[in-house]
């Protein structure tokens, strides 16, 4: 159903539930915060009216929903309503209160030592759910993962597809974001496999440790032709991290390691608090002072 007019001190109402703010929105829809007659908060996600004629995009929209049901986990937001068939789809996932990874590295920079580590072994084992429940995500990068107290949780299954089932395609559309897809996104869409989340993972920890990604080209184009043809850029990226993301990055799904691995590599990375901002050295008798280097350029959203 379409947002209902609300009472005085709200905004409205979406099946059922009193909409207090609006969180975001992207090119598909709208997110609001809401709550339930019992005072639970939700994330609502209602879908843009335009798309809600287009059969095909309700189609995917119903995939999204029964994927997102499928998983849980400690790293996922869990449905906890939705109407697929409505006027306007909605569904409602248990609010999550924190910043989106992408936020927080541009505003207040990358990520380093144990909040570095957390994200990774998070991450590692929200991908673990999904794949339990016979799915791969397909779009895991830096908007989509929120960023809470007690760690990452990742969101949105838009794109996300059974690892048993053909993928609906949309015509003319990149389904992914490119700095974060896998070879095998571009190449053969409809044969990615969970390899191709392991190597999203390698490109956003990548982006969390230094604030740019290992493919950041001009234009998706030429980052989808780096992605398959180039090696990753891993400038600025810490060891042991350094060496893990390369292997996560392999253009071969088949030798990129597997979620059980890469979770006893991620308890080796450092568990200490992250290093203070980098500040010029003093001179001294050996040279002039160092200057910093520059700063890493933001992630923008294709």
């Amino acid at each position: 159903m379409p947002l209902s007019t609300g009472e005085s001190g709200s905004i409205g109402s979406i099946g059922g539930y009193t909409v207090v703010d609006r969180l975001g929105s992207g090119g598909m829809g709208v997110v609001y915060l809401a709550r339930s007659a019992s005072g639970r908060q939700v994330a609502v996600k209602l879908i843009h009216a335009q798309y809600a004629q287009d059969e095909e995009f309700r189609a995917r929209f119903r995939q999204e929903v029964a994927a997102a049901r499928r998983v849980s986990g400690a790293f996922t937001a869990p449905v906890v309503d939705a109407d697929p068939d409505a006027e306007q789809p909605w569904m409602a996932t248990l609010y999550v209160p924190g910043r989106t990874l992408s936020d927080i590295v541009a505003k207040d920079g990358p990520l380093g030592g144990r909040a570095l580590r957390t994200l990774a072994l998070g991450l590692g084992e929200a991908l673990r759910d999904i794949h339990q429940a016979g799915m791969v995500h397909r779009d895991l990068k830096p908007s989509n993962v929120l960023m809470a107290e007690d760690g990452p949780r990742v969101i949105d299954f838009g794109i996300s597809r059974a690892a048993d089932n053909q993928a609906l395609t949309v015509t003319g559309r990149l389904m992914g974001t490119p700095p974060f897809m896998s070879p095998e996104q571009f190449a053969r869409p409809k044969d990615v496999t969970a390899a191709s989340d392991v190597f999203s993972l390698g490109s956003l920890l990548v982006y969390a440790a230094t604030g740019h990604g290992p493919f950041d080209a001009d234009s998706p184009y030429l980052t989808g032709y780096q992605v398959v043809h180039e090696a990753p850029t891993l400038y600025g990226v810490p060891e042991p991290l350094r060496s893990i993301t390369e292997r996560c990055l392999d253009k071969n799904p088949y030798v990129r390691p597997e979620l059980a691995e890469l979770q006893r590599l991620f308890e080796t990375l450092p568990d200490t608090p992250a290093p203070p901002v980098w500040a010029p050295v003093p001179a001294s008798d050996s040279g002039p002072a160092q200057t910093p280097p520059p700063t890493p350029v933001p992630y923008t959203h294709l």
